[in-house]
């Protein structure tokens, strides 16, 4: 082995430059189950917005982009 120690050496490096910091679970208290029903309010209230705009005749109401241009 030419490389000896390297992998050792860079992953104190590595930990050294993250801050010494220990990866930290999802700080909001909710259970996986609680999770996927505010993410999916969320996309529910999203789609009802971007349906308003699009009925409103809001400037990028097609799905706009390059795609749409001709």
């Amino acid at each position: 082995m030419t490389r000896g120690n390297q992998r050792e050496r860079d992953r104190e490096r590595a930990q050294a430059r993250s801050g010494n910091k220990a990866k930290q679970p999802k700080g909001d208290g909710l259970t996986p189950e609680q999770r996927r029903e505010r993410d999916a309010k969320a996309l529910k209230e999203k789609a009802a917005r971007k349906a308003a705009q699009a009925a409103a005749g809001g400037i990028n109401a097609g799905g706009g982009g390059k795609a749409n241009k001709k």
